[in-house]
């Protein structure tokens, strides 16, 4: 394993497109943790209701180049080259949210610092997790 476990965090405001109006404010907060250094974590605060998301580190940061990802969560560029497009699908309902691109890849950043690209594997022990599951059999 690596260095010691930490957390980067980041708050960013998205907008929610809504059709024929401007895009609707939305608190987001993404976490990034060293014990799961593949992933990161949006929270979505979205009047009292609050969602998690969770989708790989390497989604958001392609994401930000192209058109990425498959299913519940795709990320791309927007037509306005300041902003990402997020798009959230699940059974129970689908959002489009932008959000600027410079503060999702400051926070990116913030991420390859504590644990750069192709060191993930330092900090998450996949036999210790495999053996974690086969506990709860």
């Amino acid at each position: 394993m690596a260095e010691k476990h930490s957390v980067t965090q980041a708050r960013i405001e998205f907008g929610l497109r809504t059709f024929g109006a401007a895009p609707l404010p939305v608190p987001v907060e993404l976490e990034h943790d060293t014990d799961d250094p593949y992933a990161i974590v949006a929270i979505l605060h979205a009047g009292t209701n609050v969602v998690r998301w969770i989708f790989g580190r390497d989604l958001l940061a392609d994401g930000l180049l192209a058109p990425a990802g498959e299913g519940d969560v795709r990320v791309s560029p927007a037509a306005d080259k300041s902003l990402a497009v997020v798009e959230l699908n699940s059974p129970d309902g689908a959002a489009v949210l932008e959000a600027p691109a410079q503060a999702l890849a400051a926070f990116l950043d913030r991420t390859y610092e504590k644990v750069p690209v192709g060191q993930e594997s330092r900090w998450f022990d996949f036999d210790e997790e495999l053996a974690k599951l086969a506990l709860q059999d």
